[in-house]
């Protein structure tokens, strides 16, 4: 049975988009059949999947109704991707019907049952969009940053989770918050480590034992269409996106 992943955060730079490649990648990689789904209208998680972002039917189209999510997806290197661009900056404003929470769910049920893992990499804001991949997820993953601004931005998602889990989806849970760009060297790293573990206890989740190392690579993979398990295999932040899978794998998402 598939299960559906969102990486969340209203905070921008934390590296939602970082993850959702890294997820969609490593988990090709063990094997499974995966669907990438970027929510995002700078169309990043798309770019970095090297995904047509530009001329062709995109998630702006399907939520829409305009085109069947068999012309919206696209297939590239071993996963399939529902892009997304500026188009879909508008969607607080078009999408305004009775019934627009569940755009994305009723969008892609036709395919969903036949991915074992789903990936949606949603904006950096709590709107309709971030509120359509909470309707249609099973779990949700908050990655942030060591850095205290990072931090508000998960505090703020609390309300919306709620929200979400009491009108429209009551089996999402928040599987737990993830570091990136972490080095332990810093002194205010394990300040924030410490209060991330105070928030997920609040949001009754945790933080991954995991962490992600900064590298390179990782900023490099992007302009390359590539993975960072594709680009640079033996990277830091490979080695380290592996283990979380494992980890997420081993916690029972699936």
């Amino acid at each position: 049975m598939s299960k559906v992943i969102v990486l969340t955060n209203q905070k921008g730079g934390v590296g939602k988009t970082t993850t959702a490649s890294a997820l969609v990648g490593g988990l090709k990689e063990k094997g499974f059949k995966v669907l990438a789904i970027d929510l995002d209208p700078q169309g990043n998680l798309g770019f970095s999947l090297d995904a047509d972002i530009e001329n062709c039917p995109t998630v702006y189209d399907l939520l829409k109704g305009s085109e069947s999510i068999e012309k919206v997806i696209q297939h590239k290197n071993g996963v399939d991707i529902l892009p997304s661009n500026i188009l879909l900056s508008g969607a607080e404003l078009e999408f305004n019907k009775t019934g627009r929470e569940f755009l994305l769910k009723k969008g892609i049920a036709p395919i969903v049952k036949y991915y074992d893992y789903v990936v949606v990499d949603t904006p950096p804001a709590l709107n309709i969009l971030t509120v359509n991949a909470y309707t249609a997820g099973d779990i949700l993953i908050i990655p942030m940053i060591p850095e205290i601004l990072s931090l508000l931005g998960i505090s703020q998602l609390r309300e919306t989770i709620e929200l979400v889990k009491n009108i429209y989806n009551p089996k999402i849970e928040i599987k737990g918050i993830l570091l990136n760009k972490y080095d332990k060297r810093r002194i205010l790293t394990k300040d924030v480590e410490e209060m991330a573990q105070m928030i997920a206890k609040e949001l009754n989740s945790k933080v991954f034992k995991t962490k992600i190392r900064t590298s390179v690579a990782i900023a490099e993979a992007p302009a390359h269409g590539m993975s960072i398990f594709e680009y640079s295999p033996n990277s830091n932040s490979a080695r380290d996106f592996r283990k979380f899978i494992d980890e997420l794998i081993f916690e029972g998402v699936n």
